[in-house]
């Protein structure tokens, strides 16, 4: 799977910056701070990957993935949670969604695309 372009979807600046540095070297990205504002990003850039936020204020990530897995321009975009809601019993919520993956915060910028050509090569 060739990468990129990858849109980080992320309410939290601090973390939209710490993944943007950590991935620019290898790939073009494109951010966005909210669910709607993502849903415009997306359409417009079609990145080949979305990281995404599972909490936002508005349209949390939820509302966000099932919105873009609605649209056919977006729909088959491979989607990777970033999230602090790894628990077990919180893991249990991404079984049946359409995601590639979950990764953890807080996440370790010097393994990120490594982490993420994982997921992505796996799913």
């Amino acid at each position: 799977m060739s990468l990129n372009k990858v849109l980080i979807v992320d309410d939290d600046a601090n973390i939209r910056t710490i993944a943007q540095i950590s991935l620019e070297d290898s790939l073009n990205v494109v951010l966005a701070g909210s669910g709607s504002e993502a849903l415009e990003v997306a359409a417009r850039e079609k990145p080949d990957f979305i990281l995404l936020d599972r909490m936002m204020p508005g349209m949390d990530g939820l509302e966000t993935l099932s919105r873009l897995k609605q649209d056919d321009n977006t729909k088959s975009i491979p989607i990777i949670f970033l999230t602090a809601k790894i628990q077990g019993h919180e893991m249990a919520d991404y079984n049946g969604l359409d995601v590639a993956g979950v990764l953890a915060k807080p996440f370790d910028p010097m393994t990120l695309l490594d982490d993420i050509r994982k997921i992505l090569e796996n799913r």
